[in-house]
């Protein structure tokens, strides 16, 4: 398979970042040249702030970006919230305060919850991102380009992210109906 040279950053360019994710001075997340994450440009696999940023640059580009909420991870939404019954919980008895869940919609989705109260016969949950409602900045260089194929493109994600795992597209939380 022939590859096509792809010499700067836009839709359709599978890209590899390397960054540092800081709230206020403390790292949050980070991802190594050795190891860079890897997305599709223009099918919203990251923030849109960060995207937009990234837009152009081309392999060896460094620079700094600070994000508001809304071109982050969202304002914080006081209403994603619910309070759920204890007996809908095995081992409720275990649950405490900022402990992170991972729960299964009505649809069969796997979403991520935050415990934010322990009461004596429910469980209020979080269901914002952690860094809804931050100021967020990313130190960014552009580690590799390269032209999505025709599968990543129908799908709207690289499929190097599954190389190393036991991935397949079912595992990704994208909107195909396939």
């Amino acid at each position: 398979m022939a590859t096509t040279t792809v010499s700067e950053i836009k839709d359709g360019v599978v890209v590899g970042i390397a960054y540092v994710l800081t709230v206020e001075g403390v790292e949050m997340d980070e991802a190594s040249a050795n190891e860079p994450l890897e997305y599709l440009h223009g099918a919203e696999n990251i923030v849109p702030g960060l995207e937009n940023a990234l837009t152009g640059k081309k392999v060896g580009d460094k620079f700094s970006v600070t994000l508001q909420p809304a071109d982050a991870y969202g304002d914080y939404d006081e209403e994603n919230t619910d309070t759920i019954d204890r007996d809908d919980f095995p081992d409720s008895d275990t649950i405490e305060p900022g402990m992170e869940l991972l729960l299964e919609d009505e649809d069969g989705y796997m979403i991520e919850a935050l415990v934010k109260e322990v009461l004596d016969d429910a469980i209020v949950l979080d269901f914002n991102d952690p860094l809804a409602g931050k100021v967020v900045t990313y130190d960014v260089e552009v580690v590799t380009l390269r032209a999505a194929d025709a599968e990543e493109l129908e799908h709207g994600h690289p499929h190097s992210l599954m190389e190393d795992d036991d991935w397949d597209d079912e595992d990704w939380d994208d909107d195909d109906d396939e």
